[in-house]
């Protein structure tokens, strides 16, 4: 498997992802508000990836992480929430679990190394 590294480009395909699962996926009054969720927090990552990649300053970098961090575990939570809404969706979702986990544990790395001392 290739890996990406460009943890720009791999969070934008994570959302580009996130869209895509999210369109195959039935709408009925449960999966509605979950799949409004999960577009919104898997897009979020990249979103506020790209704020912190251009941050003003050390804090403002910092507090983006944050954002990311907290995206990134969202996204996770409702990928879960699907699977039991949807669970012929699984094997799909588990691919986007992994990832948004993976993500979470690189914000959560970046942000642990940024503390101010």
């Amino acid at each position: 498997m290739n890996r990406t590294y460009d943890l720009l480009e791999r969070t934008s395909i994570f959302g580009e992802n996130i869209i895509r699962f999210c369109i195959s996926l039935p709408r009925t009054v449960v999966t509605t508000p979950l799949i409004y969720q999960l577009v919104k927090a898997g897009t979020s990552v990249g979103a506020n990836y790209a704020e912190a990649d251009n941050a003003e300053s050390k804090p403002d970098f910092r507090h983006k992480i944050s954002i990311c961090r907290k995206e990134s575990k969202e996204s996770s939570f409702f990928l879960r929430m699907i699977n039991v809404a949807v669970p012929e969706k699984v094997l799909e979702s588990s691919v986007l679990q992994k990832e948004a986990h993976e993500l979470n544990l690189i914000f959560n790395s970046i942000y642990q190394k940024t503390k101010t001392k």
